[in-house]
C-alpha cells in the first residue's frame, strides 16, 4: 500500500536563502554596506556642490543688482534735473548777454541808476550759478587759443585768424555747462582757420629780397 503522505520530488521545500548573499539576481556581486555608504556620500557631495554653486550665483546676482540699483539711484539723483537745468540755462544766458552788452568803460561812465541795475543783474547771475553748482551744474568757458575739443565744444563757424593755429578756439560765442561728469551743453565757439597762405610769387619775391639783403650785409673779402 502506497503511503499517501509520500511527497513528490518536485514538492521538496526550497532551501532557505542564505543571509547576506553576495550576488545579485543578474549574477553581479552585491554591493557591500561600505560601498553603498560611499556611493551615497558621493551623491550627497555632488548635490551639495550643485546647491552651493547655485547659492553663490544667486548671491553674485543679488550683489550686482544692489550695485546697479545704487548706481541708478545715484544717477537719477544727480542727472534727474538735467531737463530742468537746460531750461534754467536760458535765464543765465540772458543775464550774461545783458552784462556783456556794455563794456567796462560804458559801465564806469553809466549813471547811478544803470550801475545799480547792472550790479543787481551780476548779483542775480552769481546766485543762479551758485544754486546750479549746488545741484552739480557747473559752467565752463574755453579760453582763446585752447585746442578745439569736440567733446566740450561745438563749432559754429571758422574764423580766419593768423595769430592762432588752425583748430584752436578763436572766439567764444556761448559758455558750456557740465552736470556731474556729463556734458549738459557744449560751449559754442568759433574755430581758427589759420592765416592765409602766401602766394607762390609773393613768397619767392620775399625769399629773393631776403637773400639780397643777406648778401649786402656780408663784408667783402679783400
Amino acid at each position: 500500500m502506497t503511503d499517501s503522505t509520500a511527497r513528490h520530488p518536485d514538492d521538496a521545500p526550497a532551501e532557505p536563502e542564505l543571509q547576506g548573499a553576495t550576488t545579485q539576481p543578474d549574477g553581479a556581486p552585491a554591493p557591500t554596506e561600505q560601498a553603498k555608504i560611499a556611493a551615497l556620500v558621493e551623491t550627497l557631495a555632488r548635490e551639495n556642490a550643485d546647491h552651493k554653486d547655485r547659492v553663490l550665483r544667486t548671491l553674485a546676482e543679488m550683489e550686482n543688482l544692489r550695485k546697479r540699483t545704487e548706481r541708478e539711484v545715484s544717477d537719477m539723483r544727480q542727472y534727474g534735473i538735467a531737463s530742468f537745468a537746460r531750461d534754467v540755462l536760458a535765464v543765465a544766458d540772458t543775464m550774461d548777454r545783458a552784462l556783456k552788452a556794455l563794456d567796462a568803460e560804458l559801465q564806469e561812465t553809466a549813471n547811478p541808476g544803470v550801475k545799480a541795475l547792472l550790479e543787481g543783474v551780476e548779483l542775480t547771475e552769481r546766485e543762479l550759478l551758485k544754486v546750479l553748482e549746488k545741484h552739480g551744474v557747473k559752467r565752463f568757458e574755453p579760453q582763446k587759443g585752447d585746442k578745439f575739443d569736440p567733446n566740450l565744444h561745438q563749432a559754429m563757424f571758422e574764423l580766419p585768424d593768423p595769430s592762432q593755429p588752425p583748430g584752436t578756439v578763436a572766439q567764444v560765442v556761448q559758455s558750456g555747462y557740465m552736470i556731474g561728469e556729463r556734458m549738459l551743453r557744449p560751449a559754442l565757439v568759433g574755430v581758427a582757420k589759420g592765416g592765409p597762405k602766401l602766394e607762390a610769387g609773393v613768397d619767392n619775391k620775399a625769399k629773393s629780397q631776403a637773400n639780397d639783403n643777406a648778401q649786402s650785409e656780408t663784408p667783402s673779402q679783400g
